[in-house]
């Protein structure tokens, strides 16, 4: 049996977060004004927890592929889908897990200057034998590579 699944991101500014990822990614920032909507009808939320636009909750923000699935009754992706959550501590140092990025050789270059256009730093540039990537912080300082 398989499961659907979410990749999740602590940081400091979810917003922030997903729009920078959908950027780059070519995703789609998620509108859950739905969902939103319900909980607030029913009490269950608050104003002061969602966006002023009623699209999404003040603390959690996602991005989801354009060709995927979604839950109409949630505006919740149904595939390829990274969730960021507002979290009070700062990131603690290096990740243990990060996305990697395949532009391929003939685009790897141009494809960082978009990403640093998009506020993305360049940390290194790794040749190896096997593998020739560079390795980027998003916004909040989150490692990547691009391939």
């Amino acid at each position: 049996m398989t499961l659907e699944w979410k990749l999740v991101i602590d940081c400091a500014d979810p917003h922030a977060q997903a729009a920078f990822w959908a950027q780059a990614l070519g995703y789609e920032v998620e509108d859950n004004s739905a969902l939103v909507g319900r909980l607030l009808a029913a009490g269950v939320v608050g104003e002061e927890a969602v966006t002023p636009d009623r699209t999404a909750f003040l603390t959690l923000r996602a991005v989801r592929h354009p060709d995927d699935p979604v839950d109409p009754d949630t505006g919740t992706g149904r595939g390829r889908r990274i969730l960021f959550q507002a979290v009070p501590e700062p990131k603690p140092g290096k990740n243990r897990l990060h996305i990697d990025l395949h532009a391929g050789p003939e685009r790897r270059d141009a494809e960082v200057d978009r990403l640093k256009a998009l506020g993305a730093t360049v940390l290194r540039t790794v040749r190896e034998p096997g593998t020739h990537h560079v390795t980027m912080a998003d916004p909040e300082g989150n490692e990547f590579d691009v391939q």
